[in-house]
């Protein structure tokens, strides 16, 4: 049982937007750490030789979505969580802002993957977010080391590291994740059809 509980879980996380202003969104990849490689391949074997880095923003939208669709038909369906949470336009400092930002999305997508991994206690997660001039700052981390600490399933996360998402194709999913729900408010999708076709649930 021990060895069960101890399995590491990854979350990769980006965004879409800015904390405290509107529109702000997350999205993030949750795996089982011996299966990353599995779907970083899945992923990466879908691009252009030529693709470097994959950065939603730069990419038309009917790209990005066969890209996405086909990725969900070839990834394993049942080991894989991607999430995008939208967050409301808020007073207060950005890098806390996006600290709990984090905080509230790792802990809704732990929840989730407890389907993935048969049990209900997760115990060894590894955060992985794309560095930017919020996470970078000092507030941001003591705010996630105060919650995990204190807050609930957070308490879960052994570190956070912060990466260049040129550095890692799961960290370019998470920001085509956060991307997605772009599509709703121009309409061409809704929350059912992002979940069917890409496997994005929106929170």
């Amino acid at each position: 049982m021990a060895v069960r509980l101890n399995k590491k879980v990854l979350c990769f996380i980006d965004e879409f937007g800015t904390a405290g202003t509107a529109p702000f969104h997350l999205g993030a990849v949750f795996v089982l750490a011996s299966e990353a490689g599995r779907i970083d391949k899945c992923f990466s074997d879908l691009l252009e030789a030529n693709v470097n880095e994959v950065h939603a923003a730069n990419m038309s939208d009917g790209y990005l979505q066969g890209l996405l669709h086909r990725l969900w038909n070839e990834a394993p369906q049942d080991r894989i969580i991607l999430l995008n949470q939208k967050f409301a336009m808020q007073d207060g400092d950005p890098p806390i802002l996006y600290a709990q930002a984090v905080v509230e999305t790792v802990k809704i997508g732990l929840k989730r993957f407890r389907t993935v991994l048969g049990q209900n206690t997760i115990a060894n997660i590894d955060v992985i977010t794309d560095v930017n001039h919020h996470n970078d700052h000092p507030a941001f981390q003591t705010e996630l080391d105060r919650a995990r600490h204190d807050d609930g399933r957070f308490k879960g996360v052994n570190r956070i590291a912060r990466l260049d998402s040129a550095a890692s194709r799961l960290l370019q999913l998470a920001d085509v994740v956060a991307y997605a729900r772009k599509w709703i408010v121009a309409e061409d999708l809704n929350a059912q059809g992002l979940r069917d076709r890409f496997g994005i649930e929106l929170l």
